[in-house]
């Protein structure tokens, strides 16, 4: 069974005080999708943009009578290695999630949904059976040492599983991330594929929950390309972390409070985040439900998370107790191997948490003091100015972007003639005489990828033979796909804490429990007022199978909408605030609630939307029976107005403010406005 999220209208028009120029990132964005396009295997689309690749990998799976025609390359080479790829789509998700509207202004949605949809369709078929997933099609060992185009490939493509008897928590469960991610993103344009695709996230969450054990000890091949070091419990708690965020399941939430401290997500204290480590990514997760007043009982713990992931944060900025290295010019320098996964990931991780911080109007706390979170917004656009051409070398790390880029990538297909233009064979060894050896540029332009990168001191040697420097990955891109998009955005403001997709206030949508069910956002309105479906939490073992909730009883009552969820053969009534006079409508939920000293203490969150087609240039508010302190408005005597820093509320806009008392909601009213 399904829970809804508890959420309201709630949009923060927040500025920050960063300057965003010198780089075109609508450009560098748009570059950086088309490396997905690169790397794809499989019979290619008709609208496949980079058109010197062709199809390839076309009997995957035939050999262990499963189809696994699709997916990605995860680098330079030809195999398909199924912990990293889970991790890209996962990264690729999360950008669509954070910063959709974005990717939509610059154009780019689409083609970001269509990279996360490549990845998922194959993960579809790489999981025939609950217990069974297919995590690696191609030996990195034969394959390396042949140089082919993967159009004619001719090294083993065997694949390679996981299942009870040769289990992967850490495989599995990145996968049920990946799924449960992607989830979130078709859940409007495609609900039908956003429900199946959570069902093989549940799955495969039970399947890396109950058959524990490191997917490398199964499958071996992979030991010396993805090992996985870290084990598998950070991918327990990631994957509970993004179910928790698909379905609003209470049971993932308490997975998490249960498993924090013995998992090891309150206890490590992250410098890297990456395919194998994802500590950091749960503890930034967790101190989102932190920030949203989802903790509920979990507090404690997920409040120790949250310090972790300031902990993160913090070694980034330099003002830790134990700080990350960097290189001369300012790059993070984790480690000499292809250094820019770990910098694209925690650009992304410092972009999202900025935004969480600022949405929640908190500090990010380090042992150096207090740190505004614009601070972690320019820190993530350092990372990327560097690797767009800020740096001593005055290159560009990716690839096609700017006038001084690699040439030389350490990459098959980019460095071998295309397959459309000579078919000639390419033998196995025949390629490193060939191609491999070849001193000019390669004839194949890889658009978009991120490579390597230098080394400890920025330095950087564009040779195709120099793997460690010049071969990219899926992993670097797909994280950058968000801060690109966040950064090309400029001082727009956000409200990253609101559990919803492409938020619209500017239309009062009435949703059918037939066809949209499974949204966990859903307006209903009611009486010329904006009400959001509130229903309590259900704490239910098995999501599966669902059945379709029903509206047994809107009643209305002096501003006072009750809407019963019947779920289940269980009934739960939440009321919700919900008042309109003329353009201005005001809903207030209540958000937490805590003890002290005997006395129960409330947060209520409240939001006031601007219905009417002109903006509001002044608002009066009347506030009565409020007992507590008050925060997000300016107040002049008993009235209250837009808070100074806002000029006015445009329309279909909303603000939020909050207070805190001891007893039942205050009685908040328009007592006055002025339309421009």
């Amino acid at each position: 069974m399904t829970n809804f999220a508890s959420v309201a209208a709630l949009l923060l028009l927040l500025c920050f005080p960063v300057a965003f120029s010198g780089h075109d990132y609508g450009q560098a964005l748009s570059k950086s999708l088309l490396f997905f396009e690169a790397q794809r295997s499989g019979v290619l689309p008709r609208n496949q943009r980079v058109t010197w690749r062709s199809h390839s990998g076309l009997n995957d799976g035939k050999s262990s009578g499963v189809n696994l025609v699709g997916g990605y390359y995860d680098a330079g080479d030809n195999v398909k290695f199924g912990l990293p790829m889970a991790f890209t789509v996962t990264m690729m998700a999360w950008s669509v999630i954070e910063y959709g509207n974005q990717l939509a202004a610059n154009g780019e949605l689409g083609h970001s949904i269509d990279a996360i949809k490549w990845g998922t369709d194959y993960f579809i078929k790489a999981h025939p059976e609950p217990n069974v997933l297919y995590g690696e099609v191609g030996d990195g060992n034969t394959d390396h040492y042949c140089w082919q185009r993967p159009e004619e490939m001719t090294t083993d493509r065997k694949a390679y599983r996981i299942d009870p008897s040769n289990p992967g928590s850490d495989l599995a469960g990145e996968t049920a991330a990946a799924m449960a991610a992607a989830s979130i993103v078709f859940r409007r344009s495609n609900p039908a594929y956003s429900r199946l695709l959570l069902t093989h996230a549940y799955q495969l969450f039970d399947f890396a929950d109950k058959y524990r054990g490191k997917y490398d000890s199964s499958i071996t091949v992979a030991r010396k390309y993805y090992g996985s070091v870290s084990g598998y419990n950070d991918e327990l708690l990631w994957a509970a972390a993004w179910l928790y965020q698909a379905s609003n399941n209470q049971f993932y939430l308490d997975y998490l409070g249960r498993n924090g401290d013995s998992m090891g997500g309150t206890g490590w204290s992250m410098t890297e985040f990456g395919w194998d480590v994802k500590y950091a990514g749960v503890q930034t997760l967790v101190a989102k439900f932190l920030m949203q007043g989802k903790a509920g009982r979990h507090t404690a713990v997920f409040q120790k998370f949250q310090q972790k992931a300031d902990f993160f944060m913090c070694s980034l900025l330099g003002k830790g107790s134990r700080n990350i290295q960097k290189t001369p010019g300012g790059l993070i320098f984790r480690q000499r191997w292809n250094n820019m996964q770990f910098v694209t990931s925690a650009s992304f991780l410092t972009t999202v948490y900025s935004d969480y911080l600022t949405s929640s109007r908190s500090n990010l706390r380090c042992s150096a003091g207090n740190v505004a979170p614009s601070q972690l917004l320019s820190f993530a656009k350092s990372q990327v100015d560097y690797i767009l051409g800020d740096n001593p070398r005055a290159t560009s790390y990716m690839v096609g972007y700017g006038n001084n880029f690699p040439q030389r990538v350490h990459h098959r297909g980019s460095s071998i003639v295309s397959y459309k233009v000579d078919r000639s064979f390419v033998t196995c060894r025949g390629g490193y005489a060939t191609w491999f050896s070849r001193k000019g540029s390669d004839p194949n332009l890889l658009t978009g990828a991120i490579v390597g990168g230098p080394d400890a001191y920025d330095n950087f040697a564009d040779r195709r033979d120099n793997y460690e420097q010049t071969e990219p990955a899926t992993y670097n891109n797909a994280p950058l796909l968000g801060v690109l998009a966040r950064l090309s955005s400029g001082h727009s403001g956000y409200s990253q804490l609101l559990p919803g997709l492409f938020l619209r206030f500017n239309t009062f949508l009435l949703y059918t429990w037939e066809e949209e069910w499974n949204l966990e956002l859903m307006y209903f309105s009611f009486f010329g007022c904006l009400c959001a479906v509130v229903p309590a939490p259900v704490v239910v073992r098995r999501p599966m199978p669902i059945r379709k909730p029903r509206v047994t009883s809107p009643v209305r009552g002096n501003a006072l909408v009750c809407f019963c969820i019947s779920v289940e053969q269980r009934v739960d009534c939440v009321l919700i605030t919900c008042a309109a006079s003329g353009p201005v409508a005001i809903v207030q939920k209540m958000t937490g609630s805590w003890v002290s000293k005997g006395r129960t203490y409330y947060r209520y969150s409240t939001t006031v939307i601007n219905k009417s087609p002109r903006a509001l240039k002044s608002l009066n508010l009347s506030i009565k029976n409020l007992y507590g302190p008050i925060w997000g408005l300016s107040r002049s005597g008993n009235s209250f107005g837009l808070p100074s820093w806002m000029h006015s509320l445009q329309s279909g806009k909303s603000l939020e403010f909050v207070y805190i008392h001891s007893t039942t909601p205050a009685n908040v009213a328009v007592s006055g406005y002025t339309l421009a």
